[in-house]
């Protein structure tokens, strides 16, 4: 990724550098011709010398990493460059007063320093400090404002001005780059978290019902072998064309074009109940519905039939739907004899009801399940909820330019 912050930034490493050095150049430069214009005291020129050697090492060694790379935002690194930069600043500061206005050139790599390691508010508040600075200290050198020359003296600042904004926005945009990238890469994250949990979701409710399908009906194949024959090939007939069916809808789940429709469901669980043996009352479908709707109220029904058939051995099973102005739910109901354990065990523990309620709050609606006492007698009820506009309505216009 730094590789590519660099490269998308615009600035390159060479050229990052060259600017760094042309800017360094600049504040060397009239330090040292005044020094040696003057040359009165080879002590004084030692010292500056010195000093300017001090301040070529500690800008180097800041400015020398691109902001966008790993090396620049090491927290040790932060810490002793802030400590450089307030160390050049009084440098550049003593030296103006002390030894002449040459020195207040250097201003501007300092200003460049802050740009690059400061926070951004803070660097912007520094950068104006520094850009008054040069004139502070000039008004104080020079005892007033009659032997300045304001010309030199403006230029100065907006070019101290100017490149501690320019730093600050080279980083930032370094910085925000950075951003894009992580972000970029936790969308890519939660999309395979999410791909993951669809499919295991969507494998769960599809395999859930087909296999319980297959497995009454190899049951009731194995005792026709010897009664009934024909009959015994027909079931073995329809487990084929079941298995058939699976794999295809397991290939669409996968490549996450399947969705069930509700009405295919409410005959595969009157099929379904039949042939466990279970009386059903199934009410039909309330009218034509929302897809994204449709598909959850149809995962319902699956969930709901194959827990009935896995989980309990009930006698009779009641679904139905009920509908206000701005809703729609559907309840089954079920009496389970001697199965609380079962149940309640499928409550806390199964992940097929825990893949629907997140189907069913995708879409702002409600789920419950759980048991249920009616005229005394123990039944379980799976209760779903969903609304008929707002977040349905925004599913189906994603779906459609999906």
């Amino acid at each position: 990724m730094n590789d590519e912050v660099i490269r998308e930034s615009g600035v390159t490493v060479p050229i990052w550098r060259l600017y760094q050095l042309f800017w360094l150049l600049i504040c060397l430069y009239f330090p040292l011709a005044a020094f040696v214009s003057k040359q009165d005291s080879w002590l004084r020129f030692a010292v500056g010398s010195l000093v300017l050697l001090f301040f070529a090492v500690s800008y180097t060694w800041i400015m020398w990493p691109h902001p966008a790379s790993q090396e620049a935002r090491t927290p040790g690194r932060s810490r002793l460059s802030l400590l450089l930069l307030i160390a050049l600043c009084l440098q550049v500061t003593v030296f103006s007063l002390l030894d002449g206005p040459a020195w207040l050139w250097s201003f501007l790599g300092v200003s460049a320093i802050a740009g690059v390691v400061l926070p951004m508010r803070r660097a912007g508040v520094v950068v104006v400090f520094l850009t008054a600075l040069p004139l502070l200290i000039t008004l104080i050198t020079q005892r007033g404002v009659v032997r300045i020359d304001w010309w030199w003296l403006i230029a100065l600042m907006l070019v101290v001005r100017g490149l501690g904004l320019d730093m600050i926005g080279v980083s930032r945009l370094c910085s925000t780059i950075r951003e894009l990238h992580t972000a970029r890469r936790e969308l890519a994250r939660l999309a395979v978290i999410e791909e993951r949990e669809r499919l295991s979701r969507d494998l769960h409710d599809l395999l859930g019902q087909t296999l319980s399908v297959i497995t009454l009906k190899s049951e009731l194949a194995r005792g026709l072998i010897t009664e009934d024959p024909a009959r015994c090939a027909q079931e073995l007939t329809e487990i084929e064309q079941v298995g058939r069916m699976t794999l295809r809808e397991v290939r669409k789940t996968v490549a996450g074009y399947r969705q069930p429709r509700l009405s295919r469901e409410l005959d595969g669980a009157r099929q379904l109940l039949e042939a466990a043996g279970i009386s059903s009352s199934i009410e039909e479908l309330p009218g034509e519905l929302p897809r994204p709707l449709d598909a959850v109220l149809a995962w319902s029904v699956r969930e709901g039939v194959t827990n009935v058939i896995r989980h309990s051995r009930a006698r009779h099973c009641l679904l139905r739907f009920t509908q206000g102005q701005s809703w729609i739910g559907l309840e089954l109901l079920n009496d389970r004899a001697g199965t609380e354990d079962a149940d309640t065990q499928c409550i806390g523990q199964g992940s097929g009801l825990f893949g629907l309620r997140e189907r069913v709050s995708e879409l702002g609606g409600t789920m419950e399940a759980g048991p249920l006492l009616l005229e005394g007698k123990p039944h379980f009820r799976l209760r779903v909820q969903l609304p008929m506009q707002s977040q349905v309505e925004v599913a189906a216009l994603q779906e459609e330019r999906s």
